[in-house]
């Protein structure tokens, strides 16, 4: 089944969220049976720009806590995150405060990207979200998962689906009651029912998957 809302711009405000949380557990009954264990998810969002692509490149393969226990370190020491700030570390700096050499390098590179002028974050919000993604997939170290989180988290775009979380394809499982994670590619295609508000019924699921596990109030 082909996705048909990859060209759509629409950005959720709270209000939106909520009643969009509404909509999607009238009509999807996993996704009720999660709204009505846990409620209602929290409107989790990033800060748009610079900062918010550092979050997500951050959480790529750990915990949310991690990531957002590196990115406090990071505010720590720097004080707003931007790019000129970020620069003023070098590699060694930024793996203190917990950073791979890896992640590392690819902030250094974004931030640069962005200071030379070549990358224009705030511009991304003219683009549909196929555009906006295409963009940041030219960039070293984002993938379609970073790609699509940003879109969700920092642009709060409603039908971003961030492909191959693992805590999205756990969380469909146990609501199904199947003992095993679901395929990135069956996940995927189970989702294509909620546009197009993907991006909504991803926050219900990380609801229902922080709580299984006692994080919800870390999310």
């Amino acid at each position: 089944m082909a996705d048909k809302a990859s060209g759509q711009r629409r950005e959720l405000s709270r209000r939106d969220h909520d009643q969009a949380v509404a909509q999607l557990a009238r009509r999807h009954p996993m996704l009720r049976l999660a709204v009505e264990r846990w409620g209602p998810p929290p409107f989790w969002t990033h800060p748009p720009g610079f900062a918010g692509l550092t979050l997500a490149i951050l959480g790529q393969q750990v915990s949310i806590e991690s990531a957002a226990a590196t990115f406090r370190k990071l505010e720590a020491a720097i004080g707003e995150v931007r790019p000129a700030a970020l620069l003023g570390l070098d590699d060694d700096g930024l793996r203190a405060l917990g950073f791979s050499r890896q992640k590392a390098g690819y902030v250094r590179g974004i931030a640069g990207e962005i200071l030379a002028g070549r990358l224009d974050l705030d511009g991304l919000a003219a683009l549909d979200d196929e555009a906006a993604r295409t963009r940041l997939l030219a960039l070293r170290g984002v993938g379609r998962w970073t790609a699509d989180t940003y879109l969700l988290f920092a642009m709060r775009r409603a039908d971003a689906w961030p492909s191959g979380d693992i805590a999205l394809e756990m969380a469909i499982a146990e609501l199904q009651g199947r003992s095993e994670k679901l395929a990135t590619a069956e996940a995927d295609e189970l989702a294509l029912a909620w546009q197009p508000l993907r991006a909504v019924a991803a926050r219900i699921l990380w609801c229902h998957y922080l709580g299984e596990r006692g994080r919800l109030a870390d999310g």
